[in-house]
């Protein structure tokens, strides 16, 4: 039985999330994605990818608390752009702006939009509308972000490596 750990304002926090949630979550995910985009790649350690438009989505399963897991979707938007002030204004009044998800950095310097959903009682609609939200967002906004600060969308990536 995973320890429950609370912070100074007595919220549970961050603990072992039981290992069958997580996989139940994974075994979830699987489902939903084998249902409506059987082209996903499975990396086999709840990680997944599907591709849209000029971008591709990774859906990772996480632990959270010890009843509770989380199911995050990120896409990198844009790779070697420079990183800017203009570039920062614009990124933090669209998170202002946004619904569900905000744009954010990568160590280095990928411009990353992701949203998170709990996972222990995700159902199909829930994670259709994530995934959806996310690959929509990053595929309107990679161009923009392009114009203003150069660098690679996630499609620009991937024919550079059918070059080859």
């Amino acid at each position: 039985m995973a320890q429950k750990v609370f912070n100074k304002d007595d919220h549970e926090v961050l603990v072992n999330t039981p290992q069958e949630l997580i996989d139940a979550t994974v075994e979830k995910v699987q489902k939903f994605l084998d249902k409506n985009f059987p082209e996903h790649l499975s990396f086999g350690n709840g990680s997944f990818t599907i591709a849209r438009g000029s971008t591709q989505v990774m859906i990772i399963v996480r632990p959270f608390t010890n009843k509770e897991t989380s199911v995050e979707c990120i896409s990198q938007v844009v790779t070697g752009a420079k990183i800017s002030s203009e570039l920062m204004n614009f990124l933090l009044r669209k998170n202002a702006e946004l619904h569900f998800g905000a744009f954010g950095l990568y160590f280095d310097n990928t411009i990353t939009y992701s949203h998170a959903i709990a996972g222990t009682h995700l159902d199909e609609n829930e994670l259709l509308n994530t995934l959806n939200t996310v690959a929509v967002i990053a595929d309107h906004y990679d161009d923009k972000i392009v114009e203003i600060a150069g660098g690679k969308r996630a499609t620009d990536l991937l024919d550079d490596i059918s070059m080859f």
